[in-house]
């Protein structure tokens, strides 16, 4: 399924996208879950940033 993704965005007119995994800890169970997104670039920053 990821090659399809990849494929998928690497168009000439597309932006460039990343994928973004990030590790949280759940308040309720106190463990860690791992959040994955697809961004833009340039959104990154603002996402790791992010403590939720």
């Amino acid at each position: 399924m990821a090659k399809k993704t990849v494929a998928s965005l690497k168009k000439a007119d597309a932006k460039v996208f990343t994928k973004v995994i990030k590790m949280v800890r759940s308040d309720k169970t106190g463990g860690y879950q791992f959040v994955e997104q697809v961004l833009p670039a340039e959104d990154v920053d603002k996402f790791l940033a992010d403590k939720k």
